[in-house]
């Protein structure tokens, strides 16, 4: 069995498909999944002090650990601050900078669970729709917040910010924070991305584009596992289809690139010796 890993979905265990989403990927040849909370505000929580962050947290472990059954490899959790809360912090009268200080809060909470051995990885980033530059600044700080804790934890961060192909800055102040580059996770990245380590949506031409490269690369749906918008982003059952799909089209390097040699250098887990 060919290890085939998405490296970024939400499952929701409260108003989703949860485990049956896990099982779906399951039966399409998957076989580990890299879970990340869904924002707090999915789980009808207005974040408001830093305990509330747990809420979203909590149900992530609890899925995760619920999917182990269904799945022939395992799923693990990656914990973080949604970049969209600034904005809904500022809108409910916070200014930037205790928004600001609130999600690096938030953060530190996420690295807790990495530090204990509960979660992988953290998740960050900056928005990826317009703001005023008191926002893009305060959110920059946060993650730059979450590189230093990454450094300190020795885990990957992911990232979810705007579009694009150069994140080299981004890459240099993980550098600055202590991280090393390769650490560092453009989530729903193009398939040309520089900087930190792409996660190219599982799109046919952006997959394309980062397998014709030498590059380390990883595959992902980003599926939001919302009952209102069945099968978005992309559904579960995309990776393992876009696996079988380069399969066909000869691109057996860059599978064992996007699914163990990639995985094992950024996040330090190894997909093959962890098949059931």
């Amino acid at each position: 069995m060919r290890p085939i890993l998405d490296d970024h979905l939400h499952l929701d265990p409260v108003n989703g498909r949860g485990v049956d989403a896990a099982k779906e990927f399951a039966d399409a040849g998957g076989t580990h999944l890299l879970v990340l909370n869904k924002p707090s505000w999915h789980y009808g929580v207005d974040v408001e002090d830093v305990e509330d962050f747990r809420v979203a947290y909590d149900h992530t472990l609890d899925v995760v650990r619920d999917s182990q059954d269904v799945l022939p490899g395992r799923a693990w959790p990656v914990l973080g601050v949604h970049p969209a809360l600034v904005s809904k912090l500022v809108e409910r009268d916070y200014t930037p900078e205790e928004a600001r200080d609130l999600m690096c809060a938030g953060l530190d909470v996420a690295a807790a669970y990495v530090a204990a051995g509960d979660a992988l990885a953290i998740k960050s980033g900056r928005p990826h729709y317009d703001v005023d530059s008191e926002v893009w600044e305060a959110s920059n700080a946060v993650m730059r917040h979450a590189f230093e804790l990454g450094a300190r934890e020795e885990c990957a961060v992911q990232l979810h910010t705007e579009g694009g192909e150069d994140f080299t800055e981004v890459a240099e102040w993980a550098e600055d924070a202590g991280m090393e580059r390769r650490h560092v996770v453009k989530h729903y990245a193009a398939g040309r991305c520089v900087g930190p380590t792409p996660s190219v949506l599982a799109d046919k031409d952006e997959v394309k584009r980062a397998a014709e490269r030498d590059d380390p690369f990883m595959l992902e749906t980003d599926y939001i596992d919302d009952p209102d918008r069945p099968g978005a982003v992309l559904g579960p059952k995309t990776v393992p289809r876009r696996t079988r799909w380069l399969e066909e089209e000869g691109y057996e390097e860059a599978l064992e690139r996007a699914h163990v040699t990639t995985p094992r250098m950024v996040y330090g887990i190894d997909t093959r010796s962890s098949l059931k």
